[in-house]
């Protein structure tokens, strides 16, 4: 006739359990933190939550996140620029309580292509570089079978009220911030130029190659604007980095 365990060998279970299941947690703990931190992880950088952004990682599930790092310290956010831009960093500016950039930059290069820009914040560089990197030129090379090697636009700083079809808003602009970039079009590196105000509407593979840009830029921006949107802005895209998720 079998017997019951006593009280006493319950506990003693109980305790082998925890401990077991703790040593367990223990051994986890170190060999992610091995994994993470081992200066020979096999763990690519884009898996890596222990490293920063890098631009030219591929994606992953983590890509998201390591952004939102990179553009919530004004530091971190120069150091992942450092590793993707021509640049220059710049004094604050402040013209008024609506008008002003604090992490401002000037750019030359951004993603291996020409882009000039006398300046911008350093978040909406970064964002850029993201795009350029992510999306227009995959883009680039699937659709026209070369790739873009000036990003040509119409700014990204300007003290002013959001404008509208029936005149200025009381609101204030994204640009007033350098929260946003107007990009206008693009120099291919095979010579030819492609312009939203003229290429948009295209059904070849210039057109498709527009449409295929502003669809990406809604990855790496909270709002984007094209031609679609309205008319202020059938010459360009304006790229955001606020909003609430706006793809027009």
């Amino acid at each position: 006739m079998s017997r019951e365990p006593s009280r006493f060998t319950i506990a003693l279970r109980q305790v082998h359990r925890r401990l077991t299941a703790f040593i367990m947690s223990v051994v986890a703990l170190f060999g992610a933190y091995q994994l993470h931190y081992h200066p020979q992880t096999p763990l690519p950088q884009e898996w890596n939550a222990a490293l920063p952004l890098d631009v030219s990682a591929p994606v992953s599930a983590l890509t998201g996140w390591k952004l939102r790092q990179a553009l919530a310290s004004p530091d971190a956010c120069l150091a992942a620029l450092d590793q993707t831009a021509r640049y220059e960093a710049l004094t604050p500016r402040n013209d008024r309580e609506e008008c002003n950039v604090p992490n401002r930059v000037a750019l030359s290069d951004l993603a291996n292509v020409s882009l000039s820009l006398d300046e911008t914040s350093c978040a909406t560089a970064l964002r850029t570089a993201m795009w350029i990197e992510h999306g227009v030129q995959p883009a680039a090379r699937e659709l026209l079978g070369t790739q873009v090697a000036r990003v040509v636009h119409i700014g990204s700083y300007n003290c002013r009220r959001i404008r509208t079809s029936s005149g200025n808003s009381t609101r204030w602009s994204s640009h007033a911030t350098a929260d946003a970039l107007d990009v206008a079009g693009f120099d291919l590196a095979d010579g030819r130029r492609l312009r939203l105000i003229r290429d948009w509407s295209d059904t070849d593979s210039a057109g498709a190659f527009l449409r295929a840009a502003q669809a990406s830029s809604c990855k790496w921006y909270r709002t984007s604007l094209g031609p679609e949107y309205n008319a202020l802005h059938a010459d360009h895209f304006h790229l955001q980095a606020t909003g609430w998720g706006t793809c027009r």
